[in-house]
């Protein structure tokens, strides 16, 4: 359980110091948790594969944004990159596919989360726009980032 935890406070460390889009005022890497909201979630207990491509069985949004995937590296994820990403509407949307550059060896580790399409371009737009933050931002609700962390089939 300890690993566990240790392994949800690094990810939150390295999301929030990367790619997470925590504005000031909003939770801390310790405050962050990792799950579905009650407006936001995705069902990632039954994802599966046809190649480079996953398929997410069930994905809801609240506002038009991306399923999208960031790949580990030394057991992290890695924040400031994604491997795959794939525009949903809002509200829910089933058998959603993710397709990455390179097909994954199985058991390969990906943080899978929600980010919103902020400017409504429908175009990932994974710019920074400062030292931590992407115009498309991580999906919150509260302190909880909607993401998991998923082993591939």
């Amino acid at each position: 359980m300890r690993t566990i935890a240790a392994s949800l406070f690094a990810l939150a460390v390295t999301l929030i110091a990367g790619c997470q889009s925590v504005p000031d005022g909003e939770p801390t890497a310790s405050e962050v948790t990792f799950g579905d909201g009650t407006q936001n979630w995705i069902r990632a207990d039954d994802v599966s594969r046809v190649g480079d491509t996953f398929v997410f069985s069930e994905v809801h949004i609240a506002n038009n944004g991306w399923l999208v995937l960031h790949p580990f590296k030394d057991g992290r994820p890695v924040g400031e990159i994604y491997a795959g990403a794939t525009y949903i509407t809002a509200g829910t949307s089933k058998r959603v596919p993710v397709s990455v550059d390179a097909e994954p060896a199985p058991g390969t580790r990906f943080l899978v989360m929600l980010h919103r399409d902020v400017n409504e371009n429908q175009q990932f737009d994974f710019v920074f726009v400062d030292e931590r933050n992407v115009l498309d931002k991580a999906v919150f609700e509260g302190s909880t980032m909607i993401s998991h962390i998923f082993v591939t089939p």
